[in-house]
């Protein structure tokens, strides 16, 4: 049976209730305007009933407060994160494509691509043909094609600036990773020294550890697994302790319970880079531990997608291809490299003018495999079907203990296996808009100067107008026919296909001028360069045979360490386009006539280069003339940066959506405060008044009764 003082203890614990309550709804309302703060509540049950000797058979106990709890729901959370990195992803790339845009915007108060262009071939070349052997009017045209070569350098240049932002953007965010993996790592600390040494919750700072998770998802993808640690000897008691685990970048994973995985930037050397256009010093992402961080995974997400989009995206447009050979071969210092020949299809390889090989070396992957490689060169056969057979054969760095880069020699059973370099990014980022920069300006002054090449100015052979800068001299690359044709043969030819295929004088003139080049080579073009090997080394002992002079046809391009070619159109870039400083220093040099006979006044060549401006048989970019350039780069720049706005807005407006449900729920309301604060005060004085109640009674009993 209860004693006589049983219910001041019921009394008691309701007054303890209430006050925990009120204490609890204090602290709401202190925090209601803290960002990430969950409002807490606290449990309470009927304390166990005494079993007394009664009819009744049991008596109320009164009340047990269980915990302070915090009200959270984790769905809520998961659906936050998930979406958080949509916004951060969309956010970077809105507000680089917005930076793109303004550096190919054309609107009359900057001199863009349209401007330059229609000053160079109409203006100018409007002026040359009303005076085609006026010394200023040369002078004129000479300063619009300046221009046109300054544009590009600048272009480019904005171009590489921005890559640099986003590469020093992407080390931000990689210190910004360390820093939330830190803390988290030192909370998961906390919490589990607070709720293993009782029932208690560490509700404040599980409220810090999602606010941090918060920030880190919008940088990267995050996923998060919480499990219960058990007691190996009683797996049913409960520790309290749980291991909490924290992955990002598609399941790699940064914090374990109470350590975390470090990540470090480390600069690419010159042998490691990707690109022909990527700046010096792109960083690479590793685990501190010196693992590698899969930077170009599928499935990451935030802002660090975003950023690495832009600094490497290239359209998918990556090398690839089929190992067909292993070999090797000595350099002049008696050490072995091996090559590694590779047969490739797709069309930004198969035209030089669209490749975007690093001119440096670099690191290529044999069956998944990375090895270093030196130099590469570009070669063009044909098969027995007469069909262009297109492969790179890449000269590898010697092995370490040689002086090289490479732990280990490249062994035969990577053939038939795939090769890449670089990594497939479907978005379209600064590497693909310097990329098509290129093949614009490597195919428009390829076909400029070939035109030049096949004229005259006075009786002088014409020459390259667009050349490009050596790095780091004060000399100019000029590049040559593959071909080694002469004016003269290339005019007979010119009659030949007007007279095999009735074309007219400009249509075969324009042909002939495509047919030898190294990206458009022809069968026909081939087999007479073979001919001509035959007969050219008849008169040598034992001769060629057809077999070995088919092997010498074969176009092949060289381009790495110490074999810069000074003959082939790949070396011209963007940034390296200029003028030639002979016609710049004698603009007279610049031809304007087809035949050396014609008077000083014939301007028929300079038809030739007008046409090369809007006739798509002239020259072809993506399907358009020349002078729609910027018309195909625009339309891909505008729907990148609308594509991000309307992401980023719809993405904006789903996680404002989704923290409003949060918040709903786990946010502190004022108005509801209020009423609990009323509740619990009403809890507390009825508790209050049972005690005064009570202590009158015992009172009553004690000093009135005479007990």
């Amino acid at each position: 049976m209860p004693s006589q003082f049983f219910g001041l203890n019921i009394a008691y614990t309701g007054l303890l209730a209430s006050n925990a309550a009120l204490n609890t709804t204090n602290n709401n309302i202190a925090n209601v305007q803290t960002e990430g703060y969950s409002r807490q509540q606290v449990n309470q049950q009927a304390a166990n009933a005494i079993r007394v000797f009664q009819t009744y058979g049991c008596a109320g106990a009164g009340v047990d407060t269980l915990s302070i709890e915090r009200v959270r729901n984790e769905f809520y959370d998961s659906r936050f994160w998930v979406n958080n990195r949509k916004v951060g992803e969309y956010g970077q790339k809105q507000y680089y494509m917005e930076q793109i845009q303004s550096f190919f915007d054309d609107n009359g108060q900057n001199a863009g691509f349209k401007t330059v262009f229609d000053q160079l071939m109409i203006k100018g070349l409007q002026a040359l043909k009303d005076n085609p052997d006026d010394l200023s009017t040369k002078q004129q045209f000479v300063g619009f094609a300046d221009s046109l070569a300054e544009y590009f350098n600048g272009a480019v240049g904005n171009l590489q600036k921005l890559q640099k932002d986003t590469n020093q953007e992407i080390k931000v965010k990689i210190d910004e990773i360390n820093s939330l993996a830190k803390e988290i790592a030192t909370l998961n600390r906390q919490i589990n020294t607070i709720e293993m040494s009782g029932s208690m919750k560490a509700n404040e700072l599980r409220d810090r550890r999602v606010l941090l998770l918060d920030q880190l998802s919008e940088i990267v993808d995050v996923e998060t697994i919480e499990t219960r640690v058990l007691d190996t000897n009683n797996q049913d008691r409960e520790t309290g302790g749980t291991r909490f685990i924290v992955k990002i970048a598609g399941g790699q994973t940064l914090v374990d319970g109470n350590e975390y995985n470090g990540l470090e930037c480390v600069a690419r050397t010159e042998d490691q880079k990707v690109n022909h256009t990527d700046i010096d010093g792109l960083y690479d992402v590793r685990w501190e531990n010196g693992s590698k961080f899969n930077l170009y995974n599928a499935s990451m997400g935030g802002a660090l997608k975003g950023l690495v989009d832009l600094r490497d995206g290239n359209n998918s447009e990556y090398f690839t291809g089929k190992i067909q050979d292993i070999g090797s071969a000595t350099d002049d210092k008696g050490i072995v490299h091996d090559t590694v020949t590779i047969e490739v299809g797709r069309h930004y390889l198969t035209d030089l003018n669209k490749c975007n090989l690093s001119e440096n070396g670099g690191v290529i992957s044999l069956g998944n495999k990375e090895y270093y490689y030196d130099s590469w060169t570009y070669s063009v056969s044909y098969d027995d079907n007469g069909e262009p057979v297109y492969s790179y054969t890449f000269t590898m760095s010697a092995t370490k203990q040689d002086g090289g880069l490479n732990d280990s020699r490249v062994t035969n059973d990577r053939v038939g296996k795939n090769a890449t370099i670089g990594a497939n990014i479907s978005y379209q980022g600064v590497p693909y808009y310097m990329t098509q920069i290129n093949e614009w300006v490597r195919t428009f002054s390829q076909k400029f100067n070939d035109i030049l090449r096949s004229g005259y100015s006075g009786d002088i052979p014409g020459i390259d107008l667009f050349v490009a800068d050596k790095p780091a001299e004060n000399e100019q690359y000029v590049f040559e026919d593959y071909s080694d044709e002469t004016v003269e043969e290339y005019l007979k030819r010119v009659e030949e296909l007007m007279t095999q295929k009735g074309l007219t004088e400009e249509e075969a003139r324009l042909e002939a001028i495509s047919d030898y080049r190294y990206d458009k080579e022809s069968k026909a073009a081939y087999d007479k360069r073979v001919e001509k090997l035959m007969a050219t080394n008849a008169t040598l002992t034992g001769g060629f045979t057809k077999d070995e002079a088919e092997a010498a046809a074969v176009l092949n391009v060289s381009v790495g360490k110490n074999t810069m070619d000074n003959d082939n159109y790949y070396l011209m870039t963007g940034k390296n386009l200029n003028v030639s400083s002979t016609i710049v220093n004698d603009p007279d040099r610049l031809a304007n006539k087809r035949e050396e006979t014609d008077g000083v006044e014939q301007n028929d060549l300079l038809d030739d280069l007008k046409d090369l401006a809007t006739n798509k048989g002239s020259m072809s970019f993506r399907g358009s003339s020349a002078s729609e350039f910027l018309q195909c780069i625009l339309g891909d720049i505008a729907l990148n940066t609308k594509r991000a706005e309307t992401f980023y807005k719809s993405y904006a407006d789903i996680s404002y959506s989704i923290d409003s449900q949060r918040i709903s729920i786990s946010g502190v309301d004022e108005d509801e405060e209020a009423v609990n604060l009323v509740r619990y005060q009403n809890g507390y004085n009825l508790a209050s008044k049972m005690i005064q109640t009570l202590t009158e009674i015992y009172d009553r009993l004690i000093l009135q009764t005479g007990v």
